[in-house]
C-alpha cells in the first residue's frame, strides 16, 4: 500500500468513526458547512478526506477515541493527513 493509499484508509476509517458518533457529527457538519449528503458524495475525494482528518486532529481526545475506537497508533492521523493533499509540512527555513 503506497503512501497515499494508506492516508485514504485511515481518512475513511476517520469518516466512518466520526458518522458514526452522534455528539460529534453535527460538530463537524457545522464547522465544515456540509451536509450528511456531502459526507456520501465527497468520501471519495482526498482533500474531503484531508478536512475529516483536519477536524479530528484539532482536539488530543478526538484523536485518542478515533485511534482507540480503531486500533490505530496515535500518530496515524497526523501520519495519514500529510498523506492527502493540503497536508505537506512547511518548512521555513
Amino acid at each position: 500500500m503506497n503512501r497515499q493509499e494508506y492516508a485514504e484508509t485511515i481518512a475513511l476509517q476517520a469518516l466512518g468513526w466520526l458518522a458514526a458518533n452522534d455528539e460529534l457529527l453535527p460538530v463537524f457538519l457545522g464547522a465544515s458547512g456540509a451536509s450528511v449528503n456531502d459526507l456520501v458524495k465527497n468520501a471519495g475525494q482526498p482533500a474531503f478526506l484531508g478536512s475529516v482528518l483536519d477536524f479530528i486532529l484539532m482536539d488530543d481526545a478526538w484523536v485518542i477515541a478515533f485511534c482507540d475506537a480503531e486500533n490505530l497508533p496515535y500518530q496515524a492521523p497526523m501520519e495519514a493527513r500529510a498523506g492527502l493533499p493540503g497536508g505537506e509540512q512547511i518548512n521555513w527555513t
